[in-house]
Order: C-alpha cells, then structure tokens, then sequence
C-alpha cells in the first residue's frame, strides 16, 4: 500500500533526497542523548538501499534473560506493558492480566494472544545496516529494554499482519496510533543508527506531515 502525497510532505522528502551536509548524522557516541524535531530526526537517517542478503532470524539471539531475574525479554515486557497485572508463576510463568494492543485499538485478555513486536522489525534491521553489526549487537538490539519504544505488546494478530514490512507497505489498523508509530520508528532507527531507503523515508515523509512535529528524544544505543 502506498500513500498520498500532499505539498507539504513532498517538500520533506525532497530535502530528504538532497545529499547535503545538512543530513549527515550528527557526532554521536553510544550513550549520548539527541534531542531533535521529529522531522529533523527523519532528515538525520541516512538513505541507503535494502540488502537482506544473509538473513536469517536467527542472527538476532532474543527473549533472553539479561538481569537474570528468572524473566525473558518477553515475560518484562508484558510485565511492564499489563494494564492490569498478570499472576507471575514459577520461572516467571504469566497468567490472566490484561493488555491494551495499539496497533488495532484493543484489549487482549491473557499474554497468550499477545506477541512482542520489534517495532522496526528484525529483518528490517538487519536490511538497514545490522547485517555489519557483530552478534552483541544483534543481541543486545533484538532484547532491548533501554527504550520502551522498541519493543511493544500487541495482539499477535496485528503483528503477524505486519511481518517484516516496513511504513512504505504497512500501517498500523488503528489510524490514531499512525502518528505514534511513526514517531517512534524514526527514533528507533535514531537509537541504532539503522539507515531507511527511499519508499520508506518517502512513506515517513508522507504520514508526519500530517502529524505534529514533536521533538523526539534519544539515547544513542550505538
């Protein structure tokens, strides 16, 4: 599915193709925090074509036990994410409790309806630039509770409709979280220094000139 363009978002995408020093990514190092306008942040991200040679899930070790509390990634963010609070069982087991999915604008009862998305998807990562990262990397992205925006509750149903797919062919159903989504995608690939191809900064170019341009804040991850 692509998406209408207006003025205003074609203006955006065109500063966006024109490669000046303007759009060259700022020196950074891991750990220091960017602060930039949602639509300067897309501006930020490099424009690079999609490689998925070498893919494979895989690559990316996750739902691993980083704190070694006894839970994965998985049970800490339905743990974090539960609108009312799951039974905690043995080895960190859940039951019952309550979720809100944004991407379709609904409540899933029990963790068993429920995936966690890597909002910018896996495959995703590995096409814009985790292909060169070493398996730390890989690892340390794909289980990455330092940023509440990359790793999200949703209804399985609404994630396994996504996929791998990125704006450029994907939204979320639920038309008020678009913006959100957004937003959070340009500051995901932000934190890990993930580049965007031209359909996708086209589609992002697109959708957040309807939105507002709200500053976006980031901890640079690598």
């Amino acid at each position: 599915m692509r998406f209408a363009r207006t003025t205003a978002t074609a203006a955006v995408l065109a500063a966006l193709l024109i490669p000046t020093t303007a759009h060259a990514a700022p020196a950074a190092a891991p750990g220091e925090t960017i602060t930039l306008p949602v639509r300067d942040a897309l501006g930020r991200l490099p424009i690079v074509d999609e490689d998925r040679t070498g893919y494979e899930r895989t690559a990316f070790k996750h739902w691993v036990d980083a704190d070694r509390d006894g839970c994965s990634t998985r049970a800490e963010v339905l743990l974090d994410e539960a609108v009312v609070a799951p039974e905690q069982g043995a080895r960190c087991a859940l039951s019952g409790g309550e979720w809100y999915s944004v991407y379709d604008d609904r409540y899933v009862q029990g963790p068993s309806g429920l995936d966690i998305d890597h909002l910018v998807p896996l495959a995703e990562a590995w096409d814009s630039g985790a292909s060169a990262w070493s398996a730390a990397e890989r690892e340390a992205y794909a289980n990455d509770l330092g940023d509440d925006r990359v790793l999200i509750a949703v209804s399985a149903a609404s994630n396994r409709s996504k996929a791998d797919q990125d704006p450029a062919t994907w939204l979320p159903p639920a038309s008020g979280y678009r913006c959100q989504y957004a937003t959070d995608w340009v500051a995901d690939k932000m934190r890990w220094g993930l580049s965007v191809d031209t359909d996708e900064a086209e589609a992002l170019a697109d959708l957040l000139g309807d939105c507002p341009d709200v500053p976006v804040t980031v901890t640079l991850a690598r």
